[in-house]
């Protein structure tokens, strides 16, 4: 099963910190990186997405993205 996941942080050192830690984890990037403004707190998130092939793992609700 193939596993995707959006990751965003409020600002560069964040974000690259959940980067790294999936990257570590087997995640992979996918697609070009994102940045947002947010008008409220006045701030760039930042965001990309990440995939990740799990043999043996067929979809289901009790599925849980933490667990991998």
């Amino acid at each position: 099963m193939k596993l995707y996941r959006y990751l965003t942080g409020p600002d560069d050192v964040a974000f690259c910190k959940r980067v790294t830690a999936a990257l570590n984890r087997g995640w992979q990037l996918a697609g070009d990186p994102t940045l947002t403004y947010d008008s409220v707190k006045g701030r760039v998130i930042c965001g990309q997405a990440i995939v990740k092939d799990v043999p043996d793992v067929d979809y289901s609700d009790d599925v849980v993205l933490s667990d991998y």
